[in-house]
């Protein structure tokens, strides 16, 4: 009697229902490609699935991870090669874990942050910096920079009406002072807008920005605003321009076009471009849903938009989505909400680099308020919003020329 004996070549961490645990998967993927193993992305493939050697410590990591694999034979392999030939799909190389950097001022906790949530939780390394290391430059160790609920106006969040006479308030704004002091700006929004310049800058030399919530459309109004005030009293001491909206430069933005600021203190709100309240109106159980593109042609803005579902629970944040007219023309949507002027998520090359804006702040809380505990995502280990999150993480490890058997 003869035994036949299958040999592995590799492992297949599918990304599809079968999963157990989506978010560690961006992980395991990470640390294979940091440990120097063989990594692939198969996009569309089993909801966005990845392939490595095969390796008995990858095996280990996995377990330990609580990551579902499929260890795949030659003749396997050579199945899913053919099926991606014939599909929308695509394989492509990780071939570097990208150096990653969360901008967080002192104050914020990591629960603050969905991203630093998700990094922690899939277990990515990442240093956390602040408007000093933008200015000086040490941005540009890095590869991959995420901004969060950050008000790049100056305008600390549009929050003075509500809790000025808080502590956490008082404190944020003390800070921020001090930092604007210490770097030699006469005020928080003159930093800002000098932060916002360096921060398109790294864009430009070829890296990565991956924004979230009320960052999007502040860093573009402190870009569109660098040569008019349009901060009130509350924030330098002064009135704005009065004529400020005449004076914007759209030119100068990542992704936004003839919007108006809101410098009004008494008003929750920064811009036009903003659909928070719109969004509200459709309540809890509203959904976004993500565009499908070629995967063998459009490769970035397929990478992005991996997930195990293409309809996704709407969640709020201080900017939850972007009015569709105040999207400029050679910017790409990703996401949207069908049959309204609701885009949920963008993306964008500036320069030699990218950037992609996620409306809203946090994929598992509907609408999150300041003092609210933090999401446990070890209850939402399958999270299709988080995982949109963590596809922009692993974009700087990929190579753009497909990998052929």
């Amino acid at each position: 009697m003869f035994l036949l004996t299958l040999t592995f070549e590799r492992i297949l961490v599918p990304m599809d229902d079968a999963q157990t645990n989506h978010l560690k998967a961006y992980g395991l993927a990470y640390w294979s490609v940091k440990n120097g193993f063989k990594t692939w992305w198969i996009l569309n493939y089993r909801g966005g699935s990845f392939m490595m050697e095969f390796n008995k410590d990858i095996l280990i990591k996995a377990s330990k991870m609580g990551v579902y694999i499929e260890n795949l034979n030659q003749s396997e392999i050579s199945e899913i090669y053919s099926i991606v030939e014939k599909k929308n799909m695509e394989i492509i190389e990780l071939v570097r874990a990208p150096k990653v950097a969360v901008y967080a001022p002192p104050y914020n906790r990591p629960w603050d942050d969905a991203v630093e949530l998700a990094l922690n939780y899939a277990e990515i390394p990442y240093d956390r910096i602040w408007d000093e290391e933008i200015l000086n430059g040490k941005v540009m160790e890095y590869d991959w920079l995420h901004l969060h609920h950050e008000d790049f106006t100056g305008m600390l969040g549009k929050f003075w009406a509500s809790y000025q006479f808080t502590d956490w308030y008082q404190n944020m704004e003390k800070i921020n002072l001090q930092m604007a002091k210490k770097l030699g700006f006469k005020d928080i929004p003159s930093l800002k807008k000098a932060v916002a310049k360096k921060i398109r800058d790294f864009v430009a030399s070829g890296k990565f920005l991956f924004a979230m919530c009320a960052a999007p459309i502040t860093l573009d109004i402190a870009l569109a605003s660098q040569n008019v005030d349009i901060a009130d009293v509350p924030f330098d001491g002064t009135p704005p321009d009065p004529n400020y909206n005449n004076k914007l430069d759209y030119s100068q933005t990542f992704a936004f076009k003839d919007f108006k600021v809101i410098s009004d203190p008494y008003i929750y709100e920064h811009s036009d471009i903003d659909i928070t309240r719109e969004a509200a109106l459709r309540g809890p159980d509203s959904y976004f849903e993500l565009f499908e593109f070629s995967a063998k042609f459009d490769i970035i803005p397929t990478i992005l938009t991996q997930d195990h579902t293409s309809t996704i629970k709407e969640f709020l944040g201080q900017d939850t989505g972007f009015k569709r007219d105040k999207i400029k023309d050679n910017v790409i949507i990703l996401a949207d909400v069908p049959g309204t002027d609701k885009v949920k998520y963008i993306y964008g090359t500036y320069g030699k680099g990218f950037f992609s804006f996620l409306g809203g702040h946090d994929p598992e809380d509907y609408q999150h308020f300041v003092g609210e505990p933090p999401t446990d995502l070890s209850k939402f280990p399958n999270s299709p919003g988080y995982r949109l999150i963590l596809n922009n993480v692993l974009l700087p490890s990929t190579k753009r020329k497909p990998l052929k058997t």
